[in-house]
């Protein structure tokens, strides 16, 4: 299965009234570059391939045409079961993610049994120039760091972060939210001690505020922080 086939493949599965929905959602990406494959035929796919040497092979080709190919590069990345390996694929891919959804899909599960090597990892990926290197390691923290392992170190981490790119702005805000759901009292001073720029702070009471998992009185609260802009 060379590249053209499996573009082709990725074709026979089109279904053009979910491409015009989903590139809507999508402006970084030109309607053009989107196939239109829904999500579990897409991970179906990848699982299809991704014990075969056309796995390999196709990663090996960057960059991608088409968002679905990055899709399916992403997926192909979650499947692999050695920590050092998905790094290494990961740092050769992220440079070219350009955009929100192929870097929000990616959660490699072999993650959850080197969170401390991947804390490295992080770390470096927070310091990059790439949009989606940073976003992609926020959503690390969000995905990893937020449960058991949560420490105040990982919001200060964040709160550091200082961009002009919306879509960090929008990650980081995300994360926050999520943060104050699961640490409401660990979390809430960042805000009540505005260690965000105001555009993100505001973003991140936004969302809270839309979130099921905060109360009405800490919602109340919260929108009493929002800051003039």
């Amino acid at each position: 299965m060379t590249d053209e086939h499996i573009l082709k493949r990725l074709f026979e599965m089109q279904d053009l009234k979910y491409r015009d929905f989903h590139s809507r959602l999508m402006p970084t990406v030109s309607k053009e570059l989107i196939i239109g494959v829904r999500t579990p035929e897409l991970r179906k796919f990848a699982k299809e391939i991704s014990k075969t040497p056309h796995s390999g092979t196709f990663m090996k080709i960057l960059p991608h045409k088409y968002y679905e190919e990055n899709n399916l590069h992403a997926f192909l990345i979650e499947s692999i079961k050695d920590h050092d390996t998905c790094i290494n694929e990961l740092n050769r891919f992220l440079p070219y993610v350009d955009n929100w959804a192929t870097c929000d899909m990616m959660r490699p599960k072999i993650f959850k049994n080197h969170l401390t090597e991947l804390l490295g990892q992080i770390k470096i990926w927070l310091k990059s120039d790439e949009t989606y290197t940073v976003r992609f390691a926020i959503g690390m923290l969000m995905c990893f760091y937020l449960d058991e392992k949560f420490s105040i170190v990982f919001p200060e981490m964040v709160a550091e972060i200082r961009s002009d790119e919306y879509y960090i702005k929008m990650m980081v805000a995300w994360y926050f939210a999520t943060a104050l759901a699961k640490h409401y009292d660990a979390v809430i001073p960042f805000l009540e001690n505005n260690r965000l720029d105001a555009d993100t702070h505001n973003k991140t009471i936004r969302k809270a505020i839309e979130s099921y998992r905060i109360t009405d009185e800490q919602k109340k609260y919260l929108r009493t922080l929002k800051r003039d802009l």
